[in-house]
């Protein structure tokens, strides 16, 4: 248990600081739509389901607890989500925000079946 709960803290420090490095080199116009976001979510969520496809069935736990929860959960966030919705709906730009939410969704979801699905065909 101490050693996946290392391993989460481990992940989780290159997970947060490889999402800040990638939000800092994509362009922030104005944040008219949290691209940067978007597109770090969907990475995000294409590399869990390529890393549950390849190796949660094999992989030791600890691996598992720092790849998923660790890296990829600090990576991809919930909160980042809901911030930048909240921000757009703050700003009573309401079709924008459900755009946002529904271009993440499909995004995020396509992207974990395709990792799914290329992860399973060598």
């Amino acid at each position: 248990m101490i050693r996946d709960l290392v391993a989460v803290v481990a992940g989780g420090a290159v997970g947060t600081a490889l999402r800040l490095g990638i939000d800092a080199l994509i362009p922030h116009a104005d944040d008219a739509f949290p691209v940067s976001t978007l597109i770090i979510n969907t990475v995000g969520a294409f590399a869990l389901g390529l890393l549950v496809a390849r190796l949660w069935g094999s992989a030791p736990s600890w691996l598992r607890a720092a790849l998923g929860p660790g890296l990829l959960g600090s990576f991809t966030t919930f909160s980042a989500l809901a911030v930048s919705l909240v921000t757009l709906v703050d700003a009573e730009r309401w079709m924008t925000a459900l755009a946002y939410l529904a271009v993440t969704l499909l995004l995020g979801f396509g992207a974990a079946a395709l990792g799914l699905r290329l992860g399973r065909h060598p």
